[in-house]
């Protein structure tokens, strides 16, 4: 028998809860990916690109989340041209990966939710915010182009793209004195309005971005629809 306290929840779930939830179907490009592929097996990244109206990265990356978590696969197409074959992209099953994930996300939103509400929330807080800041950073390093240090304005406007990517709808909102991320999306949609701790994610996934693109400062303020502000601003 655990000796673990009923009411501690081993952190590495609730890390692998979040991340598992950033990568459901609640973006509305990936969703339009998927049912496109439905229908056009075989589509390639220009294809989906041109469906969706988003540049042909965007679409890489959002397929690439579909591929990771089982839902969909490609075959190389043979180009007429010089160069490396193209991928043609296609749903790995029709009939039981949608409803797979609908089951899959429901199920996550409510250990999600048990988490929250065991871990208390000043705990669930720092938890949510070392998972965004460790995940940005993952990011952020990632994108970075070599720079040894950038400008937080440069950084900001980077972090925008890299959270549509990722479901937030962000924009960049410039002023004399900051700069601002603005999120007119949440991936974690209900389940951040009943648990605002949630929010902590964007805080330190935008910190962690800043820290992996070699801005020259991670510090930020944010406000949250979820906790009664007007917005989703995250300020450098």
């Amino acid at each position: 028998m655990s000796s673990r306290p009923e009411t501690e929840l081993d952190p590495a779930l609730f890390t692998a809860t979040i991340t598992s939830l950033a990568h459901s179907f609640g973006d509305n490009t990936r969703r339009k990916i998927y049912l496109y592929l439905r229908e056009n097996p075989g589509a390639t990244a220009t294809e989906l690109a041109r469906h969706c109206d988003v540049h042909a990265n965007v679409v890489r990356h959002h397929v690439e989340r579909l591929t990771e978590g089982g839902y969909v696969t490609y075959d190389n197409v043979h180009k007429t041209t010089v160069g490396r074959p193209a991928k043609g992209y296609r749903v790995v099953d029709n009939n039981v990966a949608m409803e797979g994930s609908i089951r899959r996300d429901a199920l996550l939103v409510a250990l999600l939710e048990m988490a929250l509400e065991r871990l208390g929330p000043k705990a669930a807080e720092a938890l949510a915010h070392d998972v965004g800041m460790e995940y940005g950073r993952g990011l952020g390093t990632t994108a970075n182009s070599g720079d040894s240090e950038v400008s937080v304005k440069s950084a900001m406007s980077s972090i925008a793209g890299l959270l549509t990517a990722h479901g937030f709808a962000a924009r960049v909102e410039v002023n004399a004195t900051s700069q601002s991320v603005v999120a007119d999306n949440c991936p974690f949609g209900t389940a951040a309005q009943h648990h605002p701790v949630l929010c902590a994610v964007d805080r330190g996934l935008i910190s962690g971005m800043l820290e992996g693109l070699g801005a020259k400062s991670t510090k930020v303020t944010m406000t949250s629809r979820a906790r009664g502000d007007d917005t989703c601003r995250v300020t450098a």
